[in-house]
């Protein structure tokens, strides 16, 4: 019964967060501030909440900070993988090949979240008391550094995305949504997320007792997965269009408003001590998905895409591979 609810509520996210692209897209032609502000925050930042709501719940309501940690650094190692799925998507060449420079910026910055977040697991005690209105100081870190990395990645984008976003829009026909339905619908959108977020945390939690799994597993892998369906809709869907750039960006940027969510839990957990509570397996996940971010950058600085009768490339290949053994270890440390 637990594997049925699992796969409906993963499901229903899917549904729910297709909805939530696409409308927040819509929101950012008809509001006329700006497509490639509002456009790029939207896509990146709704697609994301299914992490957000999950993981408040569990930290907040079921006391289980290992699954909401597991389900963002999972949710994170699935992203990258999903660069896989593209490159098998996208033929001929390397899609990564195909991508703007500025993308090594939010790699960068990807990268450095993470050694934050490892730090975090495997010095939390240190981090006891040492903070503002109990959020610890690397949490505040955190926020701040995406602040600002952000406000340098939309300063970049700003015209290319603006470009995409407006493709985007003569490919889906929205001047037959009225500005009222846009909202409409991406507010309701919104509340499902949120409402399914919180029934995935239960479920989760469930999983982990009837399973004998930890929950950093059950988060890293079952959570994090369904979390991440609608970046697979949307990223793929984009593929599809040509819009490789989008599609790239929509991956980096989730991964680096996920990390931001370590920020939420800490407020969430209103304890003081959301960071010493994290076990290594999370720490190690953190770790992955910096190795994982680092074969995204040396395979947009190394642009030769040479063609091969293979179906995925090199980069394809070592991120494919990463995820999996990942899986497997954090099996195996559950």
């Amino acid at each position: 019964m637990i594997w049925f609810e699992f796969i409906l509520c993963a499901a229903l996210i899917i549904w729910a967060g297709t909805f939530l692209s696409k409308y927040g897209d819509v929101i950012a032609e008809k509001s006329g501030m700006g497509r490639a502000w509002i456009g790029a925050i939207l896509i990146a930042g709704v697609t994301s909440l299914p992490e957000l709501a999950s993981g408040v719940s569990a930290v907040a309501w079921l006391d289980a900070p290992n699954l909401a940690a597991g389900a963002v650094l999972g949710s994170c190692l699935f992203n990258l993988a999903l660069i896989a799925m593209m490159d098998l998507a996208y033929q001929p060449g390397r899609v990564l090949a195909r991508a703007q420079e500025v993308h090594i910026l939010s790699s960068g910055l990807g990268v450095l979240l993470l050694g934050m977040v490892a730090m975090g697991v495997f010095i939390g005690p240190a981090l006891n008391g040492s903070g503002l209105f109990g959020i610890s100081l690397l949490s505040l870190a955190i926020v701040i550094l995406y602040a600002i990395g952000g406000k340098m990645i939309a300063g970049l984008e700003k015209e290319r995305m603006g470009e995409v976003l407006e493709k985007e829009a003569k490919e889906g026909d929205y001047s037959n949504i009225s500005a009222r339905k846009a909202y409409a619908v991406f507010v309701l959108s919104a509340i499902a997320v949120i409402a399914l977020g919180i029934w995935l945390s239960s479920i989760g939690d469930r999983l982990s007792a009837t399973t004998g799994l930890s929950r950093s597993f059950v988060g890293n892998l079952f959570l994090a997965t369904s979390t991440s369906l609608p970046e697979i809709a949307a990223s793929l869907a984009a593929i599809r269009l040509g819009a490789i750039d989008l599609a790239i960006g929509n991956v980096l940027g989730s991964n680096l408003f996920n990390i931001t969510l370590f920020f939420v839990y800490d407020l969430a957990d209103g304890k003081g001590n959301f960071w010493a509570s994290l076990n290594n397996a999370n720490g190690f996940a953190a770790v992955m998905a910096m190795m994982m971010t680092g074969v995204v950058i040396i395979s947009l600085m190394y642009r030769a895409s040479p063609r091969t009768p293979y179906r995925i490339s090199w980069d394809g290949l070592a991120l494919a591979g990463m995820y999996i053994v990942s899986i497997a270890i954090l099996y195996w440390l559950g």
